[in-house]
């Protein structure tokens, strides 16, 4: 009867361990599957951050004005089509360009050429200080009154010539000081926001080794380039004596 028992149990235990055992090669299975995955996705992530990193480093190479010349270039492209297209069709380019602007902008733009000082940026110093005689001058609100009563009190003297000696004898009024001391704080915090960006020149040679000795050979060659032009010449050809 024992044996039976034993014959009857045999087959049971048998599957029971296949199945056990299948379980475990599938268990295995798929954790293998799971490692080969995250394995996958850490190759690509670190392949994307290797990439990024050249990227920002590709990036942080350009010139700081990088983005405003690609874009402007970009324009410079659209503009080049446009007129191609426009000479194709036998269109004039002018009278199709200005077909597209907006009554908003066009009125925009008319506004701004009326104006009757504008700031079109810096040329030079003459420029810029004639801009500020202009304005200065438009602020003067001669009072009349005062005039008068200065004109009685100095008679001819009022009107000095090359003899006259008036040297701290004139005291100005307190509203005139404080007229004064307004405008200097309007310029000075209108020097305060204004910064001018310097252009930067691709196609230039580079002569510097840091940005300290790139602004000296820049001055340098506004005060002395055209004496020394044609001596940095001969040095460049190797025909310097």
């Amino acid at each position: 009867g024992s044996s039976g028992a034993e014959d009857e149990a045999g087959p049971g235990s048998a599957a029971a361990a296949a199945a056990a055992a299948e379980a475990a090669a599938a268990k295995r299975e798929q954790q293998l599957r799971k490692f080969r995955e995250l394995h996958l996705k850490r190759n690509e992530a670190r392949k994307l951050n290797h990439q990024a990193v050249v990227e920002e480093e590709k990036r942080l190479k350009l010139p700081p004005n990088w983005e405003a010349k690609k874009a402007r270039l970009e324009w410079e492209l659209r503009v080049q089509e446009k007129k191609k297209e426009c000479a194709a069709r036998g269109e004039d380019y002018e009278r199709v360009k200005l077909l597209e602007i907006s009554a908003e902008d066009a009125e925009r733009w008319e506004r701004k050429k009326k104006r009757k000082n504008p700031d079109l940026g810096f040329s030079d110093y003459a420029a810029a200080q004639l801009r500020q005689y202009q304005r200065l001058t438009r602020q003067i609100k001669p009072d009349l009154e005062q005039y008068e009563k200065l004109k009685e009190q100095y008679g001819e003297a009022l009107y000095p010539t090359s003899d006259s000696l008036l040297h701290g004898s004139h005291v100005p009024s307190k509203e005139g000081i404080d007229r004064m001391v307004a405008d200097l704080e309007k310029q000075i915090e209108k020097r305060e926001k204004y910064s001018r960006r310097r252009p930067y020149n691709d196609d230039a040679d580079i002569d510097y080794i840091n940005e300290r000795n790139a602004k000296f050979n820049q001055k340098a060659e506004r005060f002395y380039g055209k004496y020394t032009a044609e001596i940095k010449q001969n040095l460049e050809r190797g025909t310097a004596v």
